[in-house]
């Protein structure tokens, strides 16, 4: 049973303008990943997995362009994980499970998902599990279904020209949090932890990601590329890019 958070709506605007300040193309991301499920599958009661979804941000995207879409919502954060279930109620599947583990999937209610999205999410996965998570998530795929992760992913044809526009980003995203024109990711969490609700979701929290969440690894995209062939995937490619972050789709 999740725990009642009395101000979930605010919470979730509250971590949705943290996000944007560090993407601030995050719609657009969001919306080309959903036009390319949009273009494998043309009935809107998809079967979606929404992969590391966290407060449900694809979840809810998807929803409002698919409104009889099922969505599983995978994910092992317990305070991001409360607040999806508070915005989104029964309208998704949520399931607790860590993706670091081969039997991350057990758990799901399904083996045949029309598609699988993620986001600025897998980036903590080390390079040797995410390889085989590609291949896991092909497997719960149905003929023709989709993967997308939406990441990190620098054009490595273009190395300088993508630091300009990490340094570029970086300095912009300084100066609205100078501002006080939106929270960092660490100010998000240190209120987060003072709330009443949620503190005992977040000491959780560190309990299980004692060494921090993410090391921060970055292959460029045509290391994803490599790894989605490798997995078995039928046609691969680059479908957004935004500055020094693209998404990257495998068709089963």
């Amino acid at each position: 049973m999740s725990p009642y958070i009395a101000d979930a709506a605010a919470w979730q605007e509250s971590w949705d303008r943290q996000q944007e300040a560090y993407l601030p193309d995050r719609e657009h991301r969001l919306a080309a990943m959903l036009d390319a499920v949009d273009a494998v599958h043309d009935d809107d009661r998809l079967r979606l997995l929404d992969l590391a979804g966290g407060t449900g941000t694809i979840s809810d995207r998807a929803l409002r362009r698919f409104p009889h879409a099922e969505i599983t919502l995978v994910d092992l954060d317990p305070a991001l994980l409360a607040l999806a279930h508070a915005s989104l109620g029964d309208r998704v599947t949520i399931v607790t499970a860590d993706l670091c583990r081969p039997d991350w999937h057990a758990a799901l209610p399904h083996r045949d998902y029309d598609a699988v999205l993620t986001a600025t999410a897998l980036h903590w996965l080390p390079a040797e599990r995410l390889e085989r998570l590609y291949a896991e998530l092909r497997e719960l795929l149905r003929p023709g279904g989709i993967l997308v992760n939406a990441d990190h992913m620098q054009d490595d044809t273009l190395p300088k020209l993508s630091k300009r526009l990490l340094d570029r980003a970086r300095d912009r995203r300084t100066a609205r949090y100078a501002a006080g024109a939106a929270l960092s990711w660490a100010d998000w969490w240190q209120r987060a932890e003072a709330d009443p609700a949620l503190a005992p979701l977040v000491a959780r929290r560190r309990a299980i990601y004692p060494g921090g969440h993410s090391p921060e690894w970055n292959p460029p995209v045509s290391w994803h590329l490599s790894a989605l062939t490798a997995a078995g995937f039928a046609e691969v490619g680059t479908v957004w890019r935004g500055g020094a972050d693209a998404a990257v789709a495998g068709v089963r």
